[in-house]
């Protein structure tokens, strides 16, 4: 069983490395990024609700983003092991995610802390933009979206360093190297794909 996190700032690479990683792992990788924007598109109730805080870089309020994980870790896929990406963000979510580990007795493996160069992170954000046409990457935005990742998220690093769980792996560089960096640092602590 494998229970990942992957903590970065936008554009540093982590849904790219999700994908490859939950492949290596036979593990769902569970984007609350991917969840929003599902259902922004689909323009489900969930979508509506959460639509204006996208649209405006903020993030979405911990109470939805709670109850969107805590249900999708129930199902059967997650039930051998999970790859998080995009929560949590913040200390609260922190607290609630040990909540929800702790019922099911479990917890977090290892944090993988992807680094990116803040220019490189922009060019890809305004890159992707373009490709995929996502309203939610302005160049205004993601600075602003940098900023509250600043703020926010950064200081998760600091709770997940303190219990040892943190690995840093730099994520510039060709797809492949950096999920090989990833893989090596993983079999360092003992997990190994398949």
């Amino acid at each position: 069983m494998t229970r990942l996190l992957l903590i970065g700032p936008p554009g540093a690479g982590k849904g790219t490395q999700a994908e490859r990683l939950a492949l290596a792992f036979d593990i769902p990788a569970i984007s609350t990024g991917d969840i929003f924007r599902y259902n922004v598109t689909n323009n489900t109730p969930l979508g509506v609700e959460v639509k204006s805080f996208m649209d405006a870089g903020a993030y979405v309020p911990d109470t939805l983003t709670n109850a969107i994980v805590a249900d999708r870790l129930k199902e059967a896929d997650a039930a051998g092991g999970f790859l998080l990406d995009g929560y949590p963000r913040t200390t609260d979510q922190v607290d609630e995610l040990d909540r929800l580990l702790s019922a099911g007795g479990t917890q977090l493996d290892v944090v993988v802390l992807i680094t990116a160069d803040t220019d490189e992170v922009v060019t890809r954000l305004l890159k992707r933009a373009a490709e995929q046409g996502r309203a939610d990457d302005t160049a205004d935005v993601i600075r602003h979206r940098l900023d509250v990742y600043a703020e926010q998220t950064a200081p998760l690093i600091d709770v997940y360093s303190a219990r040892g769980l943190v690995v840093t792996i730099d994520g510039l560089g060709a797809v492949e190297a950096v999920t090989e960096r990833i893989l090596a640092a993983l079999a360092d602590r003992g997990l190994r794909g398949q």
